[in-house]
């Protein structure tokens, strides 16, 4: 006898997607635009389009140095869409000059507008459909799956990861870039319509105009300590060798235009330290640096693990660098169970709001501003006070009328 528990389930099918793949472009595939009268000559025709401008641009991270524009993709309505090869036209201002002023829609803005600011393109106004999508509450916010969900088309995957440095440009790798942009502002206008009926529209315009104003990222202190498994090297003696090697690195990527990885893996770096090789010959030794294109360069690397060597005692990195805010939590207990108490309350009543208004707590309010007022609340807790605070950390004006209440009966005595 069978019995419910061991009776065979039918697996359940997946349902079959009814979304219209885009395989080619509505207008056509355009050519590439490399020359300055072709750029002016579009220029012209985006300056006599009307509505916002859809940009994307295409990087070659991973292969290249640096993270610079090697394919810039624009569309408006009544312009078709543009192909600009940023390599030969380094200076788009002419196309700046037309939609300095226009909305620009951009999906994940934060990843395209310092590649975009190198070639003199930057928006006054800005949509940020992925943005955009996270306030909407939407569960995905990959750009292919809220064209999907909002518009019901599949777009094209497989070169996102691609070397845009290569010359001449696949046509496939075109074709995916112009689809990139072919539905960006119709899906702007859906997300805007959900924006609106969720009361949330000004919350997404703030959101637009702080990254506007935040501008390209400041450089980073000591861009060596985000060497993959350096976690693993323990004395600071051997954090001055990885520095050194790093810097040696970098140099040499810079000037081949290469990128760190490619020259030398992180995963190198760390073992070559760790090995702690006397001679060129031992490091020449090491995996990876047994390969044709190391050997030949052992002496450099050799050369930066000397000079790291050489750092006097007082001058060595410090295992960490000193932050300006407070420890990590998992340290809070112990050195201020009140500020262990008021960080549970703040991040339950977030999550709760969070959770009300369907959209992501880290949306809601930065969770690094939490921990500090939390850790350091205003010497009188009020909700001026905490307004105050918030907007000293960057907090938007919906984010502090929305937290500050919540987060004022956090951070107050109990």
């Amino acid at each position: 006898m069978t019995t419910p528990e061991s009776t065979p389930v039918e697996p359940t099918a997946e349902p079959e997607s009814t979304a219209v793949p885009l395989l080619a472009p509505r207008d056509g595939l355009p050519p590439v635009i490399e020359t300055s009268t072709a750029l002016v000559d579009y220029a012209a025709a985006l300056a006599a389009g009307s509505g916002p401008v859809a940009v994307d641009a295409e990087r070659a991270s991973g292969y290249r140095y640096g993270q610079k524009a090697y394919l810039v993709q624009l569309r408006r309505g009544g312009s078709g869409t543009g192909l600009v090869d940023p390599v030969p036209l380094p200076d788009l201002s002419p196309v700046q000059a037309v939609i300095g002023d226009v909305e620009w829609v951009l999906h994940a803005a934060n990843q395209d507008l310092p590649c975009l600011a190198e070639i003199g393109l930057a928006p006054a106004k800005l949509f940020d459909t992925e943005l955009a999508a996270r306030l909407a509450g939407l569960p995905r916010v990959g750009l292919g799956a809220v064209v999907e969900s909002l518009l019901g088309y599949t777009l094209q995957k497989g070169h996102s990861a691609a070397d845009w440095s290569t010359r001449p440009l696949p046509t496939d790798w075109l074709v995916y870039a112009a689809l990139d942009v072919e539905v960006l502002v119709e899906l702007r206008d859906a997300l805007a319509a959900i924006l609106e009926e969720q009361g949330k529209t000004e919350w997404a315009r703030q959101e637009f105009d702080a990254i506007i104003a935040a501008g390209p990222p400041a450089p980073r202190v000591d861009p060596w300590r985000r060497t993959s498994g350096m976690h693993s090297l323990r004395s600071r003696r051997q954090l001055a060798l990885l520095r050194s090697l790093w810097e040696a690195r970098d140099l040499l990527a810079r000037r081949r235009d290469v990128a760190p990885g490619r020259v030398l893996p992180d995963s190198a770096m760390v073992a070559a330290v760790a090995a702690d090789p006397a001679t060129v010959e031992a490091l020449a030794d090491l995996p990876v640096f047994r390969g044709r294109s190391n050997r030949k360069i052992a002496s450099t690397w050799f050369g930066a693990l000397q000079k790291g060597r050489a750092v006097p005692e007082d001058q060595l990195p410090p295992h960490s660098l000193p932050g300006d805010g407070p420890p990590p939590v998992n340290r809070w207990a112990d050195r201020d169970p009140d500020a262990d108490k008021r960080l549970k309350a703040a991040r339950a009543g977030l999550a709760a709001l969070a959770e009300q208004w369907s959209v992501p707590v880290e949306n809601v309010l930065s969770p690094d501003l939490v921990r500090r007022l939390m850790w350091s609340p205003p010497e009188e807790v009020t909700p001026e006070s905490v307004a105050g605070f918030l907007r000293d950390g960057g907090a938007r004006a919906w984010q502090v009328d929305l937290t500050r209440d919540l987060l004022t009966d956090a951070a107050s005595p109990a």
